[in-house]
């Protein structure tokens, strides 16, 4: 049998996932990270990336985040994520145009420190996106 955790994915919105994987793959603000059953209790930050599940009868998921938090107890995992779709949701044409915005924005001489701060957060936004279809693509 395998050992499973309980995973909670949920957005301000509504929730996405509920129920029990085999691991965990998310990105955090220091990294990627590895949650498998039994890990060590945490609380982190999260980037906008993905979270990748694995069910117990082997089935993989992604989910994307565009930040939140992720917290490991021993009871379960919860990600609370600030928005959240399923990858296969996700609108690759938007992502690419959201990305060519940013760049425009960013190589504005006209962008004061806010706008180039919120270009950077988009261009980050939508590259996440773009890496999770092309994962899903594989």
């Amino acid at each position: 049998m395998t050992m499973t955790v309980h995973l909670d994915v949920v957005s301000v919105e509504k929730s996405l996932f509920s129920g029990d994987v085999a691991s965990i793959q998310v990105t955090g603000s220091e990294g990627e990270l590895g949650i498998h059953p039994g890990h060590a209790p945490l609380l982190t930050t999260l980037k906008p990336g993905m979270v990748r599940y694995v069910t117990a009868d082997g089935a993989e998921n992604i989910v994307y985040v565009a930040g939140g938090t992720l917290e490991v107890l021993p009871k379960g995992v919860t990600v609370l994520a600030d928005v959240a779709m399923r990858g296969e949701d996700l609108d690759e044409q938007a992502a690419e145009a959201a990305k060519r915005e940013a760049e425009a924005q960013m190589a504005s001489s006209n962008a004061s420190e806010l706008d180039y701060h919120e270009a950077a957060v988009q261009l980050a936004e939508a590259v996440a996106q773009l890496r999770i279809i092309s994962q899903l693509r594989k």
